[in-house]
C-alpha cells in the first residue's frame, strides 16, 4: 500500500506563498487520486482539492480556487500544494491523502501525519 508523507509547512505572512509536499513510501502515486485536507483548531476536517495522477485532472473547493493549485511531478513521484495569497483563515494542518480510483464511490484510505501552515496577519 501507499503511504503519504507531507513535509514543507511553515510561517508565512498574510499574501504570501507556501508550498507544502507529499511524497510516497511504499508504492508510487501511479494509481491514486492525491487529495489535500486541512483541519483548522476547532474546526472541522476540510477538503481543500485534489488531483487524479494519471490524468492529471485538478479540482478545488470554492475558498481556495484561483489562490491555489496542486502540481505533480511524475519522476519525483510527489504532489505539492502551491499556496498563494494567504489567509489567516488558511491556518490549519494540511494534509495528504490517497484514494483508489477504482473504488467507488472514492474514500481517502490512506493518509499522511500532517503540516502546520501558519498564516499571521
Amino acid at each position: 500500500q501507499v503511504q503519504p508523507g507531507e513535509s514543507g509547512g511553515g510561517l508565512v505572512q498574510a499574501g504570501g506563498s507556501l508550498r507544502p509536499l507529499c511524497s510516497a513510501s511504499g508504492r508510487t502515486f501511479a494509481w491514486c487520486i492525491l487529495g489535500w485536507f486541512r483541519q483548522a483548531p476547532g474546526k472541522e476536517h476540510e477538503f481543500v482539492g485534489s488531483i487524479s495522477w494519471s490524468e492529471g485532472t485538478t479540482y478545488y473547493v470554492d475558498s481556495v480556487k484561483g489562490r491555489f493549485t496542486i502540481p505533480r511531478d511524475i519522476a519525483k513521484n510527489m504532489v505539492y500544494s502551491q499556496m498563494n495569497s494567504l489567509k489567516p483563515e488558511d491556518t490549519a494542518v494540511y494534509y495528504c491523502a490517497a484514494a483508489d480510483p477504482s473504488k467507488l464511490p472514492i474514500r481517502y484510505e490512506y493518509w499522511g501525519q500532517g503540516t502546520q501552515v501558519t498564516v499571521s496577519s
